[in-house]
């Protein structure tokens, strides 16, 4: 996933509504003067200072609040100098220090969203909050400064790029979304709103890092489970194995555990992470976003975050969810079938499948249907030949060269640091922070450092995710997961040579942002790709063909059920975002289910599974993002599968038309410039209906 800090309603002023942070060098106290003048124009002339962006997160509590003050102060500064401007005259200028301004800002945000989710010290990640919630509250009072926005307005872009009018029109609408236009008493009104809801969202996202919860098994109960995950999980001096609810012990658990009753125990302790911590958290988040949204003139929060989507409005993204959920329905019913007859054969006279039995059975099901035993593959998958897979796949596509920097400073020592070169040009810098370890982000998710510039900076991205450190084997889900965050990652780098910082990147539409990842997911299947590097990690013999041949055959099925399972996330995102607040989130949540989802809800042992879903905070009403992406990525896919998915044509072709334009267009025109036409639902559909 693409990682997002709370979207707060100035979080539109970055355009694609995500606010991180790249970072500065250590500040000067020269650096405010210095500001005082408007930004030039960015150019190409001079040299870049070199991509150093982790630095302030290896440093002291004192150094990255200082440059917080200092990216503060520059953002000030260049308000003022740009009030002092003709916009009529000195347009350029204008838009050139409101660009450096809002520069700031995103500097100082991209660190503190970052360090707060990773930092190993207890105090930095609270200076990083602390540092969110400064920034939040200078991007909403500049988001309703008229002043500025007048400015902006007079600017004549007549003779500009379509780039720079792309920008701008997204710009003002983002000032009137904030509340530019309205009197005083509105605009106090929705910064205090906004500096709520920051504080919630950050409160949300702690509450779920810091609680890792744990379940005591017998070594009996880990019957099933691959024998390095018994080797690392030893029973302790009473006897008992301590198993977590973070990711590398729960979902092997779930995948090879016999026990069904075992199963269950860890799946409900799962459930009750951030219980009952979140339970006045949710409900006050969502209360303040209604009533942010709301007094800006939108029905509800869901109206009000997909007017900037390719949706444009809560009822386009509720059709989507309504009409893939008719395309959906028939394949997921019969896998749910399907599965429920394999359990009867362990289980006879089972009248159910319990939701702690789907990836059992699934993995069960795909070794005798199709040979596929996944624990066979995972030899192939050692974390490190993995990587070096990964990178050296991205590397022959697209003509790159991974320099790992040694020494280089970052917020933690196993993570690791590579420039990206293209030839002998340097493109960006990239951080590998892979391991769990304890107040950890617990997901994986791409993090931008430093949003590169043209002329200016270079971009800077990391990968957090939580593998098994070098010598330990991944699942095949998790190899799809490595290539589905370098690919964020990558549109990250490419699309970081922009002339204005406000379209770097991936400050795409929002429900566009995905489809890069869920694209470059799918060569984690291709046989061409995996035998590449897939080799086993004791005799290095490469994967045999016949062993891909049965793992892409097993991928087919389940897709029906994991595409309920996303449209019953997207729904309860958005419906949670529709309603008026006061609501019971679990029954909510418990009557999707029962409407998208195969699997009964489990009231019992208070399950709360919404309250650890973090995505209600950064995607808010927008989780569907996912299947939109898919969609889209399913059409884009269809250019690699005529031409061969290393095709270096093709995906030089690919890059040049959708990732480095970043957000300069809409996503739209980037893909039909790809495709050579607009995308369509027929791949996807193809896909779904394949056997």
């Amino acid at each position: 996933m693409k990682r997002l800090t709370a979207l707060t309603l100035s979080a539109a002023l970055t355009a694609a509504g995500c606010t991180h942070g790249t970072a500065a060098t250590e500040p000067a106290p020269q650096q405010a003067q210095q500001a005082q003048a408007p930004a030039p124009a960015p150019t190409a002339a001079e040299p870049l200072p070199p991509p150093r962006g982790a630095d302030l997160l290896s440093g002291t509590v004192e150094a990255f609040t200082a440059a917080c003050d200092a990216d503060l102060e520059r953002a000030r500064a260049q308000v003022t100098a740009l009030k002092k401007l003709d916009a009529r005259k000195d347009g350029p200028a204008v838009l050139a220090a409101y660009d450096e301004a809002t520069g700031a800002l995103t500097a100082a945000t991209y660190r503190s969203s970052l360090a707060r989710e990773v930092h190993p010290d207890a105090a930095f990640r609270d200076a990083a909050r602390a540092c969110e919630q400064r920034v939040d509250s200078a991007n909403v009072e500049l988001s309703q400064d008229r002043g500025v926005y007048d400015a902006l307005a007079a600017v004549d872009l007549s003779g500009a790029d379509a780039a720079t009018r792309y920008w701008m029109e997204r710009a003002l609408l983002d000032f009137r979304r904030a509340g530019v236009d309205r009197d005083d008493a509105t605009r106090a009104k929705v910064k205090a709103l906004n500096e709520e809801v920051l504080k919630l969202g950050q409160q949300f996202g702690k509450n779920i890092a810091e609680d890792v919860r744990t379940a005591s098994f017998s070594p009996k109960e880990l019957d099933g489970l691959p024998e390095d995950y018994r080797k690392a999980h030893p029973p302790g001096k009473d006897g008992k194995v301590v198993i977590t609810t973070n990711y590398p012990d729960y979902f092997p658990f779930m995948t090879y555990a016999k026990n069904a009753k075992a199963r269950e125990k860890l799946w409900r302790t799962y459930r009750q992470r951030a219980f009952p911590a979140n339970q006045q958290v949710l409900s006050q988040l969502l209360a303040k976003r209604h009533e942010l949204a709301t007094l800006l003139g939108y029905e509800n929060w869901a109206a009000y975050t997909t007017e900037t989507k390719m949706t444009r409005t809560r009822k386009a993204a509720a059709d989507f969810i309504d009409r893939m959920a008719v395309a959906t329905e028939a394949r997921a019913k019969r896998e749910f079938a399907e599965l429920l007859a394999r359990k009867q054969k362990d289980v006879p006279g089972a009248k159910t499948l319990e939701p702690w039995d789907q990836d059992y059975y699934e993995d069960r099901l795909r070794a005798e249907r199709f040979g596929f035993d996944s624990q066979a593959v995972r030899p192939y998958f050692e974390y490190s030949r993995v990587k070096a897979g990964v990178m050296d796949t991205t590397a022959r596509m697209w003509g790159l060269t991974w320099r790992k920097v040694d020494g280089a400073k970052a917020w933690h020592s196993e993570v690791e640091t590579y420039d990206v070169l293209d030839g002998e040009r340097l493109l960006g810098r990239i951080y590998l922070d892979m391991h769990p370890r304890d107040d950890k982000y617990k997901h994986a998710a791409q993090f931008d450092v430093v949003a590169g510039q043209a002329g200016k900076r270079y971009p800077e991205a990391a990968l957090v995710c939580n593998f098994g450190r070098p010598g330990e084997l991944m699942t095949h889900d998790e190899v799809e997961t490595f290539f589905h965050e370098f690919g964020h990652l990558l549109h990250a780098i490419f699309g970081g040579g922009q002339r204005w910082s406000g379209i770097a990147g991936t400050r795409v539409e929002w429900d566009f942002v995905e489809t890069p990842s869920m694209l470059l997911q799918q060569w984690a299947g291709s046989e061409q790709v995996l035998t590449q590097f897939a080799k086993h990690h004791q005799t290095n013999e490469p994967i045999p063909a016949e062993l891909v041949a049965k793992l892409r055959a097993s991928k087919e099925f389940g897709k029906g059920l994991w595409s309920r399972r996303q449209l019953f996330l997207s729904a309860v995102s958005l419906d949670y975002y529709s309603r008026e607040p006061g609501f019971d989130t679990t029954e909510a949540l418990a009557a999707l289910q029962k409407k998208l989802s195969p699997f009964k809800h489990e009231h019992r042992d208070g399950t709360h599974f919404e309250l650890a879903f973090g995505h209600l905070d950064g995607y808010s009403a927008t989780y569907y993002t996912y299947l939109w992406s898919t969609v889209i990525a399913k059409d884009l896919e269809t250019e690699f599968q005529q031409r061969g998915y290393l095709d270096r044509d093709t995906a030089m072709k690919y890059r040049r038309a959708v990732l480095e334009p970043g957000g300069a267009r809409p996503a739209a025109e980037l893909v039909k410039t790809f495709l050579g036409r607009e995308y369509g639902f027929d791949a996807y559909k193809a896909y779904l209906d394949r056997n």
